[in-house]
């Protein structure tokens, strides 16, 4: 008689106890940048402590510290993490794709509070997000020339280049989510955005005119 068949078992093996707690903490550090971001933005950094945001999450501080050990980098993983947010995969971005992102951040004024709030505060001199938000604006004006030099070329149609228009994309982007966080419902982010980039292709739709006349 041949032997019998050791069954096999087709259950998905489980987790092992280091995954579960790696998995446990990335959960957990996961809900302490939300909390950051929400006192952020309601205490501003220099208000907001460790405290406050360990009490929102029902750690003590010690147990936020065995998380994110100082302040500092607490701030830096809230700020990292929000790139990853925005991040546009395949770091494929497009001017029509900048619409949809400032589309997107009229759904999430809570991050967008925060963000700016840190902002504004990182000019001071020793602020910890000061060089984070001087680097990351050098990047933004870089990959803002190129979008803007795939759009149109060497020279926009009012004349400027694709590095002269960039800071002034950035500051538009920026100035209107002031003014939106501040009187939503007399600011239309989105609508103001596409205003705006109606006017960089206003001389180009222009010479399109003139050549049909």
């Amino acid at each position: 008689m041949a032997p019998k068949a050791r069954a096999t078992s087709s259950t998905t093996p489980r987790p092992t106890p280091r995954a579960t707690s790696r998995a446990r903490s990335e959960e957990r550090r996961a809900e302490i940048l939300r909390a950051a971001l929400e006192v952020i933005a309601e205490r501003g950094y220099r208000g907001a402590s460790l405290a406050a945001v360990a009490e929102r999450v029902g750690l003590t501080q010690q147990g936020l510290l065995h998380h994110f050990p100082t302040k500092e980098a607490l701030l830096v993983a809230v700020l990292e993490a929000r790139d990853q947010w925005d991040a546009v995969p395949g770091n494929e971005i497009r001017l029509d794709l900048l619409g949809s992102l400032v589309e997107y951040n009229v759904m999430r004024p809570g991050i967008i509070q925060t963000f700016s709030a840190l902002l504004g505060e990182s000019v001071t001199d020793g602020h910890p997000a000061r060089e984070y938000f001087t680097e990351r604006y050098g990047s933004v004006r870089e990959k803002f020339a190129a979008v803007l030099r795939a759009e149109y070329g060497e020279r926009l149609p009012g004349g400027l280049t694709p590095e002269a228009a960039a800071p002034l994309l950035v500051a538009v982007m920026d100035g209107l989510q002031y003014q939106w966080l501040l009187d939503p419902e007399s600011v239309d982010m989105a609508g103001a955005f596409r205003d705006f980039l109606g006017l960089l292709g206003a001389g180009a739709r222009a010479e399109v005119s003139d050549q049909d006349v």
